[in-house]
């Protein structure tokens, strides 16, 4: 078998046979076109198949492949993080329009590392802490921070226990992308929320739990004029709203991703 054969009889989309087959042959993506009529070693068809085998049966590929690309860099997942999307980046983005030269920030349920990696690779200057409840995706954050030589300081445990009282009010920006579907939402059940870690997805009740942690937390361990920034479902931009102005934020602001949906909400502390 060649790989063009693959390509030819493979009923997966063709963009995700070719990450398999760069997977298996270890090629880059130019050898997947020069090389395309070698036979395939016996190996070699042998690991393709295993691979494809996994994603047909609904595995993300980014599983599968170990690694997922996020604002620009290649971080690694494992079935113990959530994998990044797209819709992060514009947490990011409103992140680093509110960091200040040097500023603090601390990133609430890290996961991967992916968010707070990505700070700190933006922005040198800046002092990044990243927590999360589980020590295996702590691990594996860590091992992305060294991989793009990121300074991140890391701390387990639930929110804002992670880190002691000693360190109240000394950040200027809080971040997180917290569990938010709510229980029972039936994309929990499909694609590749399936082999997700389900603490890291929902809540186990209306999905805003822990946005409202974070709302009724975060302004103790913020400067004064510092800013929580949290993402959201597309539908819980007025309920995340509620929660901040409940919670007494100032400048509160719901933006959209690049569909025009709710996505990120953030508030500020007074000053």
């Amino acid at each position: 078998m060649t790989l063009e054969d693959y390509l030819r009889h493979t009923p997966l989309p063709k963009n995700e046979a070719r990450l398999l087959a760069c997977a298996a042959t270890g090629w880059t993506p130019a050898q997947l076109i020069t090389r395309s009529r070698e036979p395939l070693a016996p190996d070699t068809a042998a690991a393709l198949t295993a691979l494809e085998t996994r994603r047909l049966a609904g595995e993300p590929a980014a599983y599968i492949l170990g690694e997922r690309e996020f604002y620009g860099r290649r971080f690694a997942v494992s079935p113990a993080v959530l994998i990044p999307r797209p819709e992060t980046e514009h947490l990011v983005e409103a992140a680093l329009a509110r960091l200040s030269a040097g500023g603090r920030v601390w990133d609430l349920g890290t996961g991967s590392g992916a968010i707070a990696v990505t700070l700190a690779c933006e922005r040198p200057d800046a002092h990044v802490s990243a927590s999360d409840i589980s020590p295996a995706a702590l691990a594996l954050a860590a091992q992305n921070a060294a991989a793009h030589r990121a300074a991140v300081r890391f701390a387990c445990g639930s929110w804002f226990a992670a880190l002691p009282p000693s360190e109240a009010a000394d950040f200027d920006l809080i971040v997180s992308n917290p569990p938010y579907i709510e229980a029972g939402d039936p994309h929990l059940q499909q694609g590749d929320l399936r082999f997700e870690p389900q603490h890291a997805l929902t809540d186990f009740s209306d999905g805003l739990t822990c946005i409202r942690t974070l709302a009724q937390g975060a302004a103790h361990r913020l400067r004064g004029g510092g800013y929580l920034i949290v993402e959201h479902g597309c539908d819980q931009g007025a309920a995340a709203r509620s929660i901040f102005a409940a919670a007494g934020w100032q400048n509160i602001r719901t933006l959209p991703d690049l569909a025009g949906l709710d996505r990120i909400t953030l508030g500020q502390k007074a000053v």
